[in-house]
């Protein structure tokens, strides 16, 4: 018997973006930040498998038993759906890796569930 594949929401909540602006307005100005998630809103959503976003990220992953991180794992395990995380793409020439605006702790959890599950997700460049 397969293991059932996490739920996931066609697109992400309002939360999430503002997540997301908080995030990156510690990384860029208020108005590039903007921009950036403006753009999130509007990007198509794709799939990549848990373990390549974490790699493309350099982030670590999380223990198991981080709160985030296991409130989501709880959330997947009772068929909550899940919102898409928003990225924005590295840049291989200048060794600047996939940045998560919003949606680390899922990313880790994924991994724990099945690290080759696709994660709906949306991207954009920088």
């Amino acid at each position: 018997m397969s293991k059932q594949q996490p739920a996931w929401r066609k697109a992400p909540t309002a939360k999430d973006y503002d997540g997301a602006l908080n995030f990156l307005s510690l990384l860029a100005r208020a108005k590039d930040a903007r921009r950036i998630v403006n753009a999130l809103r509007r990007a198509a959503t794709v799939e990549h498998a848990a373990k390549d976003l974490l790699r493309a990220s350099g982030l670590p992953l999380l223990p198991r038993d981080e709160p985030h991180v296991d409130d989501d794992l709880q959330k997947i395990r009772k068929g909550k759906a899940l919102p898409p995380v928003l990225l924005v793409r590295g840049e291989l020439a200048r060794a600047t890796p996939l940045t998560v605006a919003d949606g680390y702790h899922r990313i880790c959890a994924i991994c724990y569930f099945d690290e080759n599950a696709p994660v709906p997700c949306r991207i954009v460049g920088g």
